[in-house]
């Protein structure tokens, strides 16, 4: 691990100047805020991230959940363990409160903030191995992952430059839930919904997320959950804990008269970003909550899929998960 400077932030401005402040100075050395660490520590540890300075931001105020406008308010620093287990997100977005207590292990959810978790890095294994070619650690040095160990890897958002995986639980529920991240910076406070925040890997994996030098995440919001609707989140994995998935399925169904009236499904495990799948949704809206349908919407949200030589088992697992998803919350 090599040396860095450690400030303690007292404030939010403070903390986004501090880190704005020190990229400029140093033209473009990293800043890393940390609040939980498990994630940084360990990229730390493996010199995968050699930041500069590191903020500590666990003195700021941003860990309550609040009810907001008929919706929810997460601060930053909410514990996973805690929102898993908050009342109204068991009530009211249970989809959330199951992907997070699916993740991780108990000692790493009460120590994992929200907004680390967005900002989670992907466990590719040759991201966090120096010894191997990664365009998202090292920039035009190329992809070992394309004809090597690619089992846990992406099928969907990929491109010639990367294919790894985003790794979150939560994120996928927070996909589905359409939720927005909350964002202060030196030129002032954006809302940005979380369809937008994450970015493609195209020709440039190592940029992704819309964050730029100095942003600091501050609370994500959730709006107000969809009356009768049902939601929840399936995770297919090699293990039944502390392991990453292989597919996993958030789904938010509401139906009247027979009919889906509305359908929000996000996918982890197979995508290079939280997936999102519009267009297993424009196939379930109108029709009738039955597996048939399930299953034309599973075709539709694997259609674009491209897998590499040892993934390709993902494709059908995906489908049969975004399937039982769809079944077990319209039962």
């Amino acid at each position: 691990m090599e040396q860095f400077s450690f400030v303690s932030a007292t404030s939010e401005a403070q903390a986004a100047e501090a880190v704005a402040r020190s990229s400029t100075a140093q033209m473009g050395a990293t800043v890393r805020y940390i609040a939980g660490g498990t994630n940084l520590v360990d990229l730390l540890k493996l010199d995968v991230e050699r930041p500069k300075q590191v903020v500590d931001i666990n003195g700021l105020e941003m860990s309550g959940i609040q009810p907001l406008n008929g919706g929810l308010r997460i601060g930053a620093l909410a514990r996973n363990s805690d929102v898993a287990n908050d009342a109204t997100v068991k009530r009211d977005y249970a989809v959330l409160s199951e992907a997070i207590l699916s993740g991780a292990s108990p000692q790493i959810r009460n120590m994992a903030s929200t907004a680390g978790n967005l900002l989670q890095r992907t466990r590719c294994p040759y991201f966090r191995d120096l010894a191997h070619r990664c365009n998202k650690r090292e920039p035009g040095s190329g992809c070992d992952a394309m004809d090597g160990y690619n089992r846990m890897l992406a099928i969907l958002g990929t491109s010639e430059h990367c294919i790894a995986t985003n790794p979150s639980d939560q994120n996928v529920a927070l996909m589905a839930l359409e939720a927005t991240v909350h964002i202060r910076g030196v030129k002032g406070e954006r809302a940005v919904p979380i369809a937008e925040f994450y970015k493609l890997p195209g020709n440039t994996p190592y940029i992704e997320t819309v964050l730029e030098p100095g942003d600091l995440i501050t609370a994500v919001t959730l709006p107000a959950p969809v009356p009768g609707a049902r939601s929840g989140y399936l995770k297919l994995r090699d293990r039944a804990a502390y392991e990453f998935a292989l597919a996993s399925a958030a789904v938010v169904l509401g139906a009247n008269g027979g009919k889906i009236t509305h359908a929000r499904v996000a996918l982890g495990g197979v995508g290079t970003i939280p997936w999102r799948s519009r267009e297993a949704e424009a196939v379930l809206m109108g029709k009738p909550a039955t597996r048939e349908t399930f299953v034309r919407a599973a075709e539709a949200a694997m259609k674009d899929a491209k897998p590499r030589s040892e993934n390709g088992f993902k494709v059908e697992l995906a489908k049969r998960c975004i399937v039982h998803a769809l079944t077990t919350v319209s039962a």
